[in-house]
């Protein structure tokens, strides 16, 4: 409208005027008007991960009584591979717990000290172990700047832990964190239907999917398993010991 015009209302943009009004928005208003990610946010989320965890791959898988963590062993700051064999999968104590973590190595220590000392008070129950220490990692201030996401699991469970008070438990066999985490994802969850694949075929494969995509991945992996696969072989081993002396007991007889 002509605002000299005789009675004619002048014209005037609205505050809130969208991106796309073309001729309409003011660079006053896109500066005070649309909120904008985060120089920190954008980087985060071109390097595929919306969380800012690089550097990390942590898979979880458990099939037919089997669980099996696994992580990669590459450390990334910026753009240079600082490292390729990094330990992100480890036993929790003596309480039959695996746990994985992606984020910093000492605020992930930290927290596998606390939540070993919630399983030693509840012990045998990691769902209330893991809502225990996810509540005071949201309330407690020392913990609440600690910077990690979390995968623990026993014979009988998965669950992730964050520090914004989730433990999450999925409902199929699978989880997976850090910046391959969804490619791992997705293989494991295609694979858990195969028949003749156990949890370590699973976990394997798709963990090696997630490294030749994820370039904060690499094939050094660290597997830890329940139940221990190095006591089940000591065990075949002394069964077939068992038999072969049994054997020659018979042949002698």
């Amino acid at each position: 409208l002509d605002s000299a015009a005789p009675g004619a209302a002048a014209f005037r943009p609205p505050a809130q005027a969208s991106l796309f009004g073309l001729g309409h928005t003011t660079l006053h208003d896109v500066d005070n008007d649309v909120r904008r990610p985060s120089r920190q946010a954008l980087s985060s989320y071109a390097r595929g991960n919306a969380d800012g965890y690089c550097g990390t791959t942590i898979l979880c898988v458990q099939k037919e009584g089997q669980t099996v963590l696994i992580g990669d062993g590459q450390v990334t700051a910026g753009h240079e591979v600082i490292k390729h064999h990094v330990r992100k999968v480890r036993r929790i104590g003596e309480s039959g717990v695996i746990g994985g973590f992606a984020g910093s190595t000492a605020d992930a220590l930290t927290l596998y000290e606390r939540l070993e000392g919630k399983l030693e008070e509840y012990p045998g129950q990691l769902r209330r172990a893991s809502v225990e220490l996810a509540k005071a990692w949201r309330t407690e201030k020392y913990l609440r700047r600690l910077d990690a996401v979390m995968i623990v699991a026993d014979k009988d469970c998965m669950l992730e832990i964050t520090g914004n008070g989730d433990v999450i438990e999925p409902d199929h066999g699978v989880l997976a964190v850090g910046s391959g985490g969804t490619y791992a994802f997705a293989a494991a969850r295609a694979l858990l239907d195969v028949e003749g694949l156990s949890a370590m075929d699973i976990a394997e494969k798709s963990m090696r999917i997630a490294a030749d995509i994820c370039i904060y991945t690499n094939d050094k992996f660290t597997v830890e398993c329940l139940p221990e696969a190095a006591s089940e072989e000591e065990g075949g081993d002394e069964a077939e010991e068992g038999k072969q002396s049994e054997d020659s007991t018979k042949g002698e007889d």
